[in-house]
């Protein structure tokens, strides 16, 4: 299987492994289906629904962007991040490990289109500045992705 092929293979498997850990015991009853729950995700009858993935790259100016001015670019990065999930528009976002593929992260934006995603993500500082280049592709999964930002605050130490 070739490398690129894998990846979406790892992803889901992570994002599935993720979930099955995320239940409930063995033991414990199995839940029912939740029309309410359902509805409240924009999940179809497959408890699927379509997202957005973008994967951010390395842009032509990331070297070009140093000291204040880069910290300033990754403040704006993350607070819009933050923005994004607090407005339900980001399930996900994360940074990749090095790699030879450039890739730096990855946003899941909680949108129908890429034309709606695109308008998001061009306003991201670190794209703005040119140290971040995207591509964006429609990607169909599970509607709970949206309860991942709630689950991680609750798993997240406060900062000290």
């Amino acid at each position: 299987m070739k490398r690129m092929q894998a990846l979406p293979v790892l992803f889901f498997l992570c994002l599935f492994s993720t979930v099955a850990m995320a239940e409930e015991p063995a033991s414990a009853k199995t839940p029912s289906f939740d029309p309410e729950l359902a509805r409240k995700l924009g999940a179809d009858e497959r408890g699927m629904k379509t997202y957005v993935l973008c994967i951010l790259k390395t842009g032509p100016n990331d070297a070009k962007v140093l000291g204040k001015e880069r910290d300033d670019v990754f403040a704006g990065h993350f607070a819009n991040i933050g923005r994004l999930a607090k407005e339900g528009k980001l399930a996900v976002a994360g940074p990749f490990g090095k790699n030879d593929r450039s890739w730096r992260g990855l946003y899941i934006f909680n949108v129908p289109t890429v034309e709606e995603a695109e308008k998001l993500v061009v306003l991201d500082p670190a794209v703005k500045a040119g140290v971040f280049v995207y591509e964006l592709a429609p990607w169909y999964a599970s509607a709970a992705m949206m309860i991942v930002p709630e689950t991680h605050k609750r798993i997240e130490k406060p900062a000290k």
